[in-house]
């Protein structure tokens, strides 16, 4: 049983580094050369999309980490579960305190209503999302010499 814990917290957790990474470094990137106000509006629904999902999938990991260290408590490697799911705990604090504020804001801009300063709080999101992607991926690799 413990085995099936380990393997479904690492595939969950490395899915969430998947997409994330994916954003931070693609899908963004992808959004910012479009033309006049494309990337904007893909912006918006990718944060309403995401910013629905990712709660859940946050939380999910961090559920699933805290299981496993507690389930494995004197096991070789628990230290590394333990120092994991703090970094998830980072994470989720930084994701409640920077990111979503700002995403809230941005779902909800068209171009029509976006303030002045809307790529200012972009770049804004887009440096704090940096960070939280190299902490999931320390994260997710500590789970990963966990296993």
């Amino acid at each position: 049983m413990l085995d099936a814990l380990e393997i479904g917290t690492v595939v969950i957790v490395g899915s969430m580094v998947g997409v994330e990474f994916s954003v931070a470094f693609v899908i963004n990137r992808i959004l910012d050369g479009l033309p006049g106000d494309a990337g904007l509006l893909g912006r918006a629904h990718g944060g309403r999309m995401l910013g629905t999902l990712m709660p859940f999938w946050y939380f999910g990991s961090l559920a699933l980490s805290a299981i496993w260290a507690v389930t494995a408590w004197r096991d070789p490697g628990t230290g590394l579960v333990v120092t994991a799911a703090a970094l998830l705990i980072v994470s989720v604090v930084m994701s409640l305190l920077l990111l979503v504020p700002i995403n809230n804001r941005a779902k909800t801009w068209t171009a029509e209503n976006r303030p002045e300063v809307w790529k200012e709080q972009s770049n804004r999101w887009d440096r704090y999302h940096y960070v939280r992607v190299a902490i999931i991926v320390a994260a997710f690799a500590l789970l990963t010499a966990a296993r």
